[in-house]
């Protein structure tokens, strides 16, 4: 089972067990946090969708870390102006482990192992094309024309 939730005004897709880096979240690490804006809860077939929300759906996690992302080169520059700005910037974020789903108060199943359906691979045969007419007709050659005298 799957989810589509919203945080940070960014949406993610997560399954219990996944770990997501998220935008800075407000949690001491090790703290539980809940996710109430879930667009999209399920599995296959069976999938609910909110407008824009789904009522009591609820994603859970647990806060691994908080940290900053590694350095991105920020430059404003203006050509024949005589302006140069170049600078840094590190984004902060929040990495979190999903812990549980749940689509209108019902928890998923918590144990409940992923089946995968593996499909065997159709292999074509390709044809090959036969040029019986261009091996059959001679190519004729191109006559040369005698450079003129000055």
């Amino acid at each position: 089972m799957y989810a589509v939730f919203r945080s940070g005004g960014k949406q993610y897709r997560a399954a219990k067990g996944d770990i997501l880096r998220l935008e800075r979240v407000e949690a001491e690490e090790g703290a539980s946090i809940d996710f109430d804006q879930v667009l999209l809860v399920g599995e296959g077939a069976d999938v609910q969708v909110g407008s824009p929300v789904l009522a009591g759906g609820v994603v859970s996690g647990k806060v691994i870390r908080q940290g900053k992302s590694r350095k991105v080169p920020v430059v404003k520059f203006r050509r024949r102006q005589n302006y140069l700005r170049q600078g840094t910037h590190r984004q902060f974020f929040t990495e979190i482990e999903i812990t549980a789903i749940s689509a209108n108060g019902v928890a998923a199943a918590a144990d409940e192992p992923a089946v995968k359906k593996v499909a065997k691979k159709k292999v074509a045969k390709k044809k090959v094309a036969k040029k019986a007419a261009a091996s059959a007709a001679p190519k004729k050659k191109a006559a040369k024309k005698k450079a003129a005298k000055k």
